[in-house]
């Protein structure tokens, strides 16, 4: 089997792919989070300053991304036990993106400083498997998104504490479905940009 062919390749570059998307998302949702706020004025709905509302998203984010942080707590917004185990599932995920990236990027400068990134090298046909597999989706999730995200949180999570409360996890009256969708916006644009720019090298 040709390097090119080398499966190991072709799971390390998805995994990279994947993992950026899902890294930059997570960097981009405080500047969307911050626009949708201003624009929705869903402060309002949860009686806090657009700043008091990222001061909490702040400690939510924190909670998600510190390893070290056991136990999620926002000054004004309180969080239900049935919330509170649905974040610590999304706790593990982001870790495992996290982590997954950070050793992708490793790699990847090791091969640099080497010399040796043709042993990373995607074949094109690849390149364009991964490029256009998530547009099969993408008519559906831009038509109808809460279905697509009903369908998302189905697969990644096996109970369905994800359903919150307004009356009892305010938070959710912040983090609508247009933010979500956002997010999930950069994310695929991430992943398209990625093996765009593998199809696209020489």
């Amino acid at each position: 089997m040709s390097k090119k062919e080398n499966p190991l390749v072709i799971i390390y570059h998805l995994l990279f792919a994947i993992s950026s998307s899902v890294v930059g998302a997570i960097v981009a949702s405080w500047p969307l989070l911050f626009v949708f706020v201003l624009v929705q004025k869903t402060n309002e709905t949860v009686h806090l300053s657009i700043f008091k509302v990222m001061h909490n998203y702040n400690q939510l984010m924190w909670y998600l991304m510190w390893p070290f942080k056991s136990k999620l707590k926002m000054d004004d917004l309180p969080t239900s036990t049935s919330a509170a185990l649905h974040f610590a599932d999304c706790k593990r995920l982001f870790l495992l993106a996290i982590i997954v990236f950070i050793i992708c990027s490793i790699i990847y400068l090791i091969a640099k400083k080497s010399g040796n990134r043709s042993y990373l090298y995607l074949d094109k046909t690849w390149s364009l498997l991964f490029l256009i597999l998530p547009v099969v989706i993408l008519p559906f999730a831009m038509t109808n998104f809460d279905s697509f995200f009903t369908i998302f949180h189905h697969i990644f999570f096996t109970d369905s504490n994800w359903l919150f409360d307004p009356a009892t996890d305010p938070i959710i009256n912040v983090l609508t479905e247009g933010f979500f969708a956002a997010c999930f916006a950069v994310a695929g644009i991430i992943y398209e940009l990625y093996f765009a720019s593998k199809l696209l090298k020489k």
